[in-house]
């Protein structure tokens, strides 16, 4: 992952959820819940990106 791909990608994703606040009308409840998936889903993807967490496929949840 190169350094231009990786700040391009956090600034349309930064724009995108910026704009989805302000134009998007939704409760504040749901835009906070939304805000926390997003980040949560750019951590994840930055760790994997770097090399720090390994193939999410092979995560299995319960049993």
């Amino acid at each position: 992952m190169s350094l231009v791909n990786l700040i391009v990608t956090l600034v349309v994703v930064g724009v995108v959820l910026w704009a989805i606040n302000t134009y998007l009308p939704m409760d504040r409840k749901i835009k906070s819940i939304l805000n926390v998936v997003v980040v949560i889903l750019v951590i994840l993807w930055l760790l994997r990106g770097f090399g720090l967490l390994g193939d999410l496929g092979s995560i299995q949840v319960g049993g």
